[in-house]
């Protein structure tokens, strides 16, 4: 274990003793590879990007928080002047620090010192434990406000993990009539029937099941596929996504894959179905 230097508390910053964090799939690589994507571990870092945790200090011009409050942290910081951050959409701010992204420190930790504006005073009801999971829950939020997802629209996911069950509850949340999950697992299956999904299909990785398996998504969906959720971002699910929504439809790439993926988009482009990428979230 190493120690590390709490950074001193701005005017604008508070600091939070940590209660909650979530262990997300990209701690996991970097806990296993030291690699996430793009971005590889090349000093020490602590990991956790999903916190909450109770205010014990806040600056001088903090108004909205005192310690002893309960919060829920969004743990990246835009610059606020880049063209990205003006136009609203902060997290494309290509200098974005984010929680346990090299080199920046995430918050699984004793203490943080973080924005007061990036932390939210969490309701009575909701618990700490709850309030961590706001993070992974925004994903799935982002992702339905950028399919438009409504009362009138039909959702498959694709990936019965935390954040396509996440995107089940937002979905839900979002007014979606009927959503079909898709996995290779049974026990997240469940947990996706339990957590609102309509129903369910299991799934192999195996390429040559494709056709089979979409045709048993589109018997479960009852009527078309209108927007997709591709949660997990491989050959095989985006290739799933694109042949089972329907023509005029969205499929959102959630998941983060391995590096260059080959998918059949020829098809895709002739029935007018728009790919949408989807990349943590903003203002939810």
């Amino acid at each position: 274990i190493l120690p590390f230097k709490l950074p001193a508390i701005g005017p604008n910053d508070v600091q939070i003793r940590i209660k909650a964090v979530g262990i997300c799939g990209s701690d996991v690589h970097y806990l296993k590879t030291m690699k996430c994507a793009d971005f590889e571990v090349k000093e020490p870092m602590v990991i956790g990007h999903e916190c909450a945790g109770i205010v014990d200090k806040v600056g001088s011009e903090v108004k909205h928080l005192v310690p002893g409050d309960r919060v829920a942290v969004e743990p990246g910081i835009s610059c606020a002047h880049c063209q990205q951050c003006k136009g609203g959409r902060y997290n494309l701010c290509p200098d974005m620090k984010f929680f346990a992204t090299p080199p920046v420190h995430g918050a699984l930790a004793n203490q943080i010192v973080h924005p007061a504006d990036l932390c939210f005073k969490l309701p009575e009801n909701v618990s700490l434990e709850e309030g961590a999971m706001c993070e992974p829950l925004s994903v799935g939020v982002h992702a339905c406000r950028r399919a438009n997802v409504g009362p009138e629209t039909t959702v498959l996911i694709i990936g019965a993990g935390p954040i396509g069950l996440v995107s089940v509850l937002a979905a839900r949340a979002f007014g979606a009539p009927r959503i079909v999950i898709v996995d290779m697992d049974d026990k997240r299956l469940a947990m996706a029937k339990s957590l609102g999904a309509d129903d369910t299909v299991k799934v192999s990785t195996k390429m040559e099941d494709l056709d089979d398996e979409v045709a048993e998504i589109k018997k479960a969906m009852i009527s078309e596929v209108d927007v997709t959720f591709d949660c997990v971002g491989f050959n095989k699910t985006m290739a799933t996504g694109l042949n089972a929504t329907r023509p005029g439809g969205k499929v959102c790439l959630v998941g983060m894959g391995h590096g260059l993926m080959t998918v059949p988009l020829t098809p895709a482009a002739a029935r007018e179905v728009d790919v949408v990428g989807v990349f943590r979230y903003k203002n939810t």
